[in-house]
């Protein structure tokens, strides 16, 4: 192995570029991967845009992540060189409730972080990670596996979470068919028998939600909510859950304004808007009564190897556009300005 290897990195914050870096080494309990594909996520995209001093600074970015095994450190065990496999990205403390109970999404001792977040991550031709954020993806190729490990997941535990309202017959709206948006449909189709409605203001995000499972699509625009409720029926009654994978002013809006009383909204989506409460009886109230609402971040380790084993049998498969890692900047940029279908996939 050469001793430099090619990486894009956030140098400053908002400055990403492809630079030669030393290649890492696998220290104990660890890993180097030879990185297969990594996801391109809008999250990292609030990296960039964060203040100085949020993010450490250079990283390595790129948390979806899929690879073969290269090299294992000391004290590893139950991994050979040449495994294919997934990685969890989040890495929790691993003594606080959340962490014992099987749930580093929701560390309560260290902020949200990990590989790609807080230390280096996947876009570059090798990482160096624990030996322990990895999991089997068998023949699953690996430019489908990577996206898998957020675009995927995320969606799967607010799922999941939703889980006790999705009944057969219900109704589940999902507001952005993008890299998120497009496996939500695709999870709700093979897990429920709910009715499935998408929206998304461009037209090919609608046809592509159509041919991932779902039985109505709403092109977003003035009349959405009007369009929403002709399926779903008027107030009190409406979706049983509302999935936001976008979580801008007007998506929360129309979230807010379709969801059944005692319904689930689940904000996804990392768009910066206010979902306003004002449970008051003199005032039309912000939102439905018994409505619950819930902020869901990435996933458990055994839910992404539940979306691994979708993956694996054909009920879960990302619509990606493949870059090779000289041209991830560009990737990012044509995912700020809304131009990427599905997932962008960078493959070093």
């Amino acid at each position: 192995m050469e001793d430099d290897l090619r990486a894009v990195r956030m140098t400053a914050p908002g400055a990403l570029e492809q630079v030669e870096v030393p290649t890492p080494t696998a220290g104990p309990g660890e890993v180097l991967l030879a990185v297969g594909a990594v996801g391109v996520c809008h999250s990292d995209l609030h990296i960039l845009d964060a203040p100085p001093g949020l993010f450490p600074t250079p990283i390595t970015l790129g948390h979806e992540i899929a690879g073969t095994v290269h090299t294992l450190g000391a004290g590893v065990t139950g991994w050979s060189t040449g495994d294919p496999v997934a990685v969890y990205g989040i890495i929790g403390c691993g003594t606080c409730r959340g962490c014992l109970h099987g749930r580093e999404n929701e560390c309560r001792t260290v902020p949200p972080g990990g590989i790609g977040l807080s230390r280096d991550g996947g876009l570059a031709e090798y990482v160096a990670l624990p030996a322990s954020r990895l999991l089997h993806v068998g023949n699953l190729e690996l430019a489908q596996a990577a996206p898998l490990t957020d675009a995927g997941l995320t969606p799967y535990h607010a799922i999941e979470l939703a889980r006790p309202a999705l009944r057969p017959g219900t109704s589940c709206v999902v507001i952005g068919i993008g890299g998120l948006g497009h496996m939500a449909v695709q999870i709700l189709a093979a897990t429920t028998a709910v009715r499935i409605i998408a929206v998304d203001s461009n037209v090919a995000a609608l046809d592509l939600a159509t041919r991932m499972g779902a039985h109505h699509v709403v092109q977003a625009g003035p009349e959405t909510v009007e369009k929403i409720r002709e399926i779903v029926g008027p107030a009190p009654d409406g979706a049983d859950v509302v999935i936001d994978c976008v979580g801008v002013d007007p998506t929360l809006t129309t979230a807010r304004s379709v969801v059944s009383t005692g319904g689930r909204l689940l904000l996804v989506g990392l768009g910066g808007g206010t979902l306003p409460v004002r449970p008051v009886a003199d005032e039309p109230p912000t939102m439905p009564l018994e409505t619950s609402v819930v902020i869901p971040f990435w996933g458990t380790r055994a839910e992404l190897q539940e979306v691994i084993a979708l993956g694996r049998v054909g009920l879960l498969n990302a619509d990606v556009q493949i870059f090779p890692l000289d041209r991830a900047p560009e990737a990012y940029d044509l995912l700020r300005r809304g131009e990427i279908h599905g997932r962008a996939v960078i493959v070093p």
